[in-house]
Parts: C-alpha cells; structure tokens; sequence
C-alpha cells in the first residue's frame, strides 16, 4: 500500500468519524454524539454489551464503584431507576471505572460482594484497563449518561448528576435522570441536558 493510497484512507476514515459523531479517546462524548458499544465483564462473570439488550429504547449508564460515599449514598435511588425505567426500555448499567491498584475495594470481586449485598438490579461491570471511561469523559462516581437509539446508534441525550440532592433523598428538587428519561419516553425535548456530576474523582 503507497504513501497515496494510506493517506486517502486516513482522511476517509477521520471524515467517517466525524459524520457518526464518535469522539476520540480522552475527549469525552457531548450532548448528542454517538457513544461506541463495550464489552466488559459483569458480576456474574459474564460479558455485558450494549447490543445485548436487543428491546431497549436507550440506557442509563452510570458510572459508580464501591467505596465512594456519593456512590453509596445514591445506591437505592440507582436501583429504584432500573426498578423504574427498564420495564421501559431504559435500563440502568453500572460500570466501575476505577483501578483496584489504586483503589482496592474497587476490585472486581469486592464489586461481586457490594452487588449481592445491595440486591443490584442491572449489570454493575468492571472497566478493566479503564478504557472505557475516558470515551464517555466521566470523571465523577457517580456520572450518569442517558442514551436513546436511534436506528443502530445510541445518541447521548443527558449527561451529568442523577439529581440535586446527594446527601438527602426526601430534599430533592430537580431529579434530572428522571426528568431526562421522562422525556424520551413522552418524546419531549429534555429541559435539562447537562449538569456537573458530583462525587469521587475517578481513580485511574
């Protein structure tokens, strides 16, 4: 293959990118861009993808972890969403985007423990190598992302905190996951599509 020829397909392949709206490793997906499908381990040692869930409308994908106390404290409010929204088609998918090296009760067979003993709902998986992470640009636990398909896309629709009130459930006043999801379901424009998620820094 000439110099000519890599060269034309480079810039095609960089124009393809462009068009489907992926973002570049690092660069973090906005409000609209295409998010890529993964492929990482859940607790019950089986491989989890975004195109296992043939039926589903969109996702709810929240990066969390274990030992975080904003993660913690938002436990029950994430399973009452799956509780909530996957009979909807918007399943919630927890991944762990932590390093264990960095943080060892981030590991994946603490993960397993954490899970059973919170009675998890919805796959919580294990970003292994943390390659995962850095596409969406979460740097929080918890950072949520709300995707909607849309032909054999999934297209960010909202991204940030799960609601305004971390530290007090029954204090709540905006609960922007919800309203997001709400939405898509009414086939409504999203009021709110970004807010500054608050908890950990991720442990890379």
């Amino acid at each position: 293959m000439n110099r000519l020829t890599m060269l034309v397909l480079a810039v095609i392949v960089t124009a393809a990118s462009a068009f489907t709206g992926k973002r570049t490793i690092g660069g973090g997906y906005k409000v609209g861009d295409t998010a890529a499908d993964f492929s990482l381990k859940n607790v019950d040692d089986k491989m989890v993808s975004l195109k296992d869930f043939k039926s589903a409308k969109g996702f709810i994908i929240i990066f969390t972890c274990n030992h975080c106390p904003f993660s913690q404290a938002y436990e029950d409010r994430i399973i009452a969403l799956d509780k909530k929204y996957s009979g909807k088609g918007y399943p919630v998918i927890a991944i762990n985007p932590n390093n264990p090296a960095k943080q060892k009760d981030d590991s994946f067979e603490l993960m397993k423990v954490r899970a059973a003993e919170k009675g998890f709902t919805f796959p919580y998986l294990f970003d292994e190598g943390q390659k995962i992470y850095p596409q969406y640009g979460a740097t929080k636990t918890p950072h949520v992302y709300v995707l909607q398909k849309e032909g054999k896309a999934c297209v960010v629709k909202y991204m940030g905190a799960i609601d305004d009130n971390y530290e007090d459930e029954s204090a709540v006043k905006q609960k922007y996951v919800e309203n997001a999801v709400d939405a898509l379901l009414s086939k409504k424009e999203i009021t709110v599509k970004e807010t500054k998620a608050i908890g950990c820094s991720i442990k890379a």
